[in-house]
């Protein structure tokens, strides 16, 4: 299994936003809905390992995130809905740190950076559009030599050709191997990703589409 999920809670103080006994998706490019506030966001934070959380995280077969915290977060990156950077900080900073950070292959950041049409490496975050940022943490998203990547909302604000170039590199990335997790309002079928699996959170847990 490419990533195992086992008793996870997360919970905000006394409120409980999920609650999720067990979960395993295998390679392929898998499509994750649920409706505003349902939890989709906190759910990504917490398998990036950047919330905590009480139950089992376990990547490849073997890299567990609390017994292997730098490894698992090595092979998992994250493309939030709507990034934040420091204002002072520009692409290329951010893109230059998380390429070394990541271990990415030569050329790998100049490619990602043509690729995506981010003409504005030195300009700083503070006078970039939510646009010209999002392109940005895709880029990023991408990164190193990763497992999964998981991809929160990555068509909002991002233009027609930015979208196309998306898809292109989901479709690359899973043909070398990478098994990828989307979450999106819109439906992905009209830019020729072929879908492995749907699943819903909903109730505070996750569950196949066909099981509904």
């Amino acid at each position: 299994m490419t990533l195992q999920i086992r008793d996870l809670h997360q919970r905000y103080g006394d409120l409980e936003i999920l609650n999720i006994a067990s979960w395993e998706i295998g390679a392929g490019i898998f499509w994750i809905q649920g409706e505003n506030g349902a939890g989709k966001s906190t759910l990504f934070r917490t398998i990036a390992g950047m919330l905590p959380y009480t139950g089992s995280l376990v990547l490849d077969g073997r890299y567990d995130l609390k017994k292997h915290p730098v490894d698992f977060r090595l092979r998992l990156n994250l493309g939030e809905a709507e990034p934040l950077y420091p204002s002072f900080l520009t692409p290329a900073d951010l893109i230059s740190f998380v390429a070394e950070a990541k271990k990415s292959p030569a050329g790998q950041p100049e490619m990602l950076v043509d690729a995506l049409g981010i003409n504005y490496l030195q300009t700083p975050f503070g006078s970039c559009s939510s646009g010209m940022v999002k392109k940005v943490s895709l880029a990023v998203s991408f990164l190193g030599k990763p497992s999964v990547i998981i991809l929160d909302e990555p068509l909002i604000t991002i233009d027609r050709e930015a979208r196309t170039a998306l898809f292109e590199l989901v479709r690359q990335y899973r043909s070398g191997g990478t098994t990828f997790l989307l979450s999106s309002h819109e439906a992905f079928r009209d830019d020729g990703l072929d879908i492995t699996g749907t699943f819903v959170l909903k109730n505070k847990t996750l569950t196949a589409v066909g099981d509904l």
